[in-house]
């Protein structure tokens, strides 16, 4: 079964940089829509960012947009999420997954992800 595996997490300064991996473990081509989830201490998980397999379609949470990239790259089977301008509120542990839907009115959805990386925390301090 593929496997999804989160690096890069760690910790930065409110208005820093930092990007996020989630390799696949699949040699195949990519036939899969994968996005990112975070989920905060005591929250739900809720979801950020999404991408289709072409690459071409992308989807954001409005707390997110405009700081924000979700992108991939085919040659490494690795989808990346930048993100720029942290804040504090953003600290959770980041999770991606596979979507099986890309319409933007069910790739938002929990429901709609089926496997799941072990996710990786982001720590944002003031």
């Amino acid at each position: 079964q593929m496997q999804l595996t989160e690096s890069g997490g760690g910790s930065a300064q409110a208005g820093d940089s930092l990007r996020i991996s989630c390799t696949v473990s699949e040699e195949a081509p990519p036939t899969y829509n994968l996005g990112w989830f975070r989920q905060a201490l005591g929250k739900e998980r809720e979801f950020v960012a999404v991408i289709s397999r072409s690459g071409k379609i992308q989807h954001y949470a409005d707390s997110v947009k405009g700081r924000f990239i979700i992108s991939r790259e085919f040659a490494k089977n690795t989808v990346f999420l930048q993100m720029n301008n942290l804040k504090p509120e953003d600290t959770a542990v980041y999770f991606c997954a596979r979507a099986t839907e890309i319409r933007s009115e069910l790739a938002t959805k929990i429901e709609t992800y089926d496997i799941w990386g072990q996710g990786i925390q982001i720590t944002v301090s003031s």
